[in-house]
């Protein structure tokens, strides 16, 4: 069975808006990741689309962004 091209788009999304959304805490969570990060490669294979950017997980983005910050004595 064919998936149609709107239907993949959908799926797409769906993996992108989980990526963007999963906090990675342990093991599980980061597999889940790559799973999804797999996912959303073979979609846009399949679409024809070319993978624009990266979802970034939302523990990762916060991890990226936060700096320790410098105590006041």
């Amino acid at each position: 069975m064919a998936l149609s091209k709107k239907t993949i788009e959908a799926l797409l999304d769906l993996v992108e808006i989980t990526l963007s959304c999963i906090q990675v805490i342990d093991r599980d969570d980061a597999k889940e990741v790559k799973l999804l990060q797999h996912a959303r490669i073979e979609l846009c294979a399949v679409a024809g689309i070319e993978p624009k950017g990266e979802v970034i997980p939302l523990k990762a983005l916060a991890d990226a962004t936060l700096r320790p910050r410098a105590r006041a004595i």
